[in-house]
């Protein structure tokens, strides 16, 4: 039986003939279908009619995400690319592709790079051979006789992520992200504060910061390219705080494509090693029957927080203290629990105040919690609207505005806990870059 492969050529030259010769000759490989783009592309190989696709070089939107989305359908990429051309071979292994062969090859050349790809996929790797194929088949990277093996890498730091998520209604995502994130940074904690909303970005009004500068979208957009780096990755930071970094978020809603979920992926795997804890400002939309409405590779605008829940050690889901805000709460869990996520679960009830509830207001919400979802609260964050107000109205954050404000003191006593670092009592000096 014959490798069924796809071809997405973008219109080079060397598809016609090549095409040509593979699916009539007696190479092992038959071609399931020529694709006019990486769209196309990406629909067929869902499908599962292939298990090989050869594209060119220069098609267009061939990204890491593309990349990624072949790999899921169990599809081999293989890359066209110039001879002599190291610049395009090591663009083509930064998206994730390792076989390639020259845009000259003979078609007996490109069949058994085909085969050797898909066989790389299914079978494990011998030792000091490596995957990356070019030109013939049966050359391969191997440790030279006597000579000693790499030495393996010192492994890299992997931080925690917080995924800090809540219901819709404005129940304060960003103010705990935000509070929490900074918190942690003056614990002496390394903190990381991503801004992942893609219908209401907030952070960078928030702490008065430039809402065009390029953040996370541009991580995205490396990612896609080049499979971002720390060193990246942190060039595109805000640096707030000596414990503090910042990445912000899309400035305009409509800008949320650029958001794709692989690149966030991609992006939360680097912020891992770079910060002891990152934490995720996310948006509140769970909904994930983007796909089910097209008959194509569709955007998922739900992708990227579906995404940063599914990679987060830890949710802390966030609800209004009040009748209406504890409805949408309760609901929020059960939606959240559908999804089976593997991070710890943090319940934190925000803008606690007495006569919103008859009673003692504490022991009624938690006890209300408990009732209808199961669960205690793990913070109960009391309302503290004037420290919040002197804070957004001077851009800072409530340890710089307020030190001592209730909200403030609380939120401390939520990042030790989160932590495990003890908060240390009483106001604390910051130690405060340059004004932003």
């Amino acid at each position: 039986m014959k490798l069924p492969v796809l071809t997405a050529a973008g219109g080079q030259a060397w598809e016609t003939s090549l095409v040509a010769a593979l699916d009539g000759g007696e190479f092992g490989v038959s071609i399931a279908r020529r694709c006019v783009d990486v769209v196309d592309l990406l629909s067929v190989a869902a499908t599962g009619q292939a298990r090989a696709a050869l594209v060119a070089c220069s098609l267009r939107r061939l990204d890491a995400d593309a990349v990624d989305r072949l790999l899921a359908a169990d599809v081999a990429p293989v890359a066209v690319v110039p001879r002599g051309d190291p610049a395009t071979e090591e663009r083509m292994r930064a998206l994730g592709i390792d076989a390639l062969v020259p845009d000259d090859a003979e078609p007996a050349v490109v069949a058994a790079v085909l085969l050797d790809a898909v066989r790389a996929r299914t079978q494990p790797e011998a030792p000091g051979r490596s995957a990356r194929l070019f030109g013939d088949p049966m050359t391969s990277m191997a440790v030279p006789p006597g000579a000693s093996a790499p030495e393996p890498t010192a492994p890299t730091r992997r931080g925690t992520l917080v995924a800090v998520w809540g219901p819709t209604g404005a129940p304060g995502r960003t103010t705990l992200a935000v509070t929490l994130a900074d918190e942690i940074g003056r614990l002496g904690l390394a903190a990381l504060l991503i801004d992942a909303d893609v219908y209401g970005a907030t952070v960078a009004a928030t702490l008065g910061l430039l809402d065009d500068s390029p953040g996370l979208a541009a991580a995205c957009r490396q990612a896609a390219a080049t499979r971002l780096d720390a060193d990246a990755l942190a060039a595109l930071c805000w640096q707030l705080t000596p414990g503090l970094r910042v990445l912000t978020g899309v400035p305009l809603a409509a800008r949320w494509p650029e958001l794709r979920p692989a690149a966030i992926e991609s992006a939360l795997t680097v912020a891992r090693g770079m910060a002891d804890f990152t934490v995720l400002d996310c948006g509140f939309n769970l909904e994930a029957d983007e796909e089910l409405s097209f008959d194509t590779i569709a955007p998922r605008r739900n992708g990227a927080t579906l995404a940063a829940l599914a990679a987060a050690d830890v949710l802390m889901v966030v609800g209004s203290a009040d009748p209406i805000g504890m409805q949408r709460l309760v609901r929020a869990l059960a939606d959240l629990r559908e999804l089976d996520l593997p991070g710890a679960v943090w319940v934190v009830l925000n803008r606690v105040r007495p006569g919103v509830v008859p009673g003692d207001v504490r022991a009624e919400l938690s006890g209300a919690l408990q009732r209808f979802a199961g669960c205690t609260p793990s913070a109960l964050l009391p309302l503290d609207q004037s420290s919040m107000d002197a804070a957004l109205a001077t851009g800072r954050t409530l340890g710089e505005a307020r030190p001592t404000a209730p909200l403030r003191r609380a939120v401390r006593d939520l990042a030790a806990a989160l932590t495990g670092v003890p908060a240390r009592s009483g106001p604390r000096r910051s130690h405060l870059l340059p004004w932003r």
